[in-house]
């Protein structure tokens, strides 16, 4: 988010080597980086990058894609990478909330793993294309109390 501080506050390069990446306030990326697309840096992505990425189970079975995340509006942290599950050509498809804390990027994967397993996912609350079940306050704790805690895998 980008923040009003007192130009005193903004941090200033200390040599000549190193410059401010952009203006202070402003979520402005480097327009003269190299190799870095504008919509990726080497920490962040942007959300139209994530979604589509393939999601594995941790023996590495392709268990769906990331249909979309949701974000808390307060906080405005990820909350959930909904996983599109099943279906075939977006026929059958269910959507399957999951923690974003249980994600973990794997580079030799090309996607995101989880610590889930297809029948583990099958049980899980889901909804269809369409649907909102955010719409329902308890939602999130169903969600929350089925997947307990459940962190990304580490190995």
């Amino acid at each position: 988010m980008p923040t009003d501080l007192p130009p005193s506050h903004h941090p200033t390069p200390t040599t000549e080597q190193e410059r401010s990446l952009r203006a202070p306030g402003s979520m402005e990326l480097d327009p003269n980086a190299e190799g870095v697309p504008a919509d990726e840096t080497s920490r962040l992505i942007a959300s139209n990058k994530v979604e589509g990425t393939a999601v594995y189970g941790r023996d590495g079975e392709h268990l769906g894609s990331v249909h979309n995340f949701m974000v808390d509006k307060v906080s405005g942290q990820v909350a959930y990478a909904v996983l599109a599950f099943g279906g075939f050509l977006g026929l059958g498809e269910s959507h399957h909330p999951l923690p974003w804390r249980s994600l973990r990027y794997s580079v030799e994967l090309g996607g995101y793993v989880v610590d889930i397993d297809r029948d583990t996912l099958s049980g899980a609350p889901r909804h269809g294309p369409g649907e909102d079940p955010f719409r329902d306050p308890a939602y999130g704790g169903r969600l929350d109390e089925y997947y307990g805690g459940r962190r990304a895998p580490t190995a």
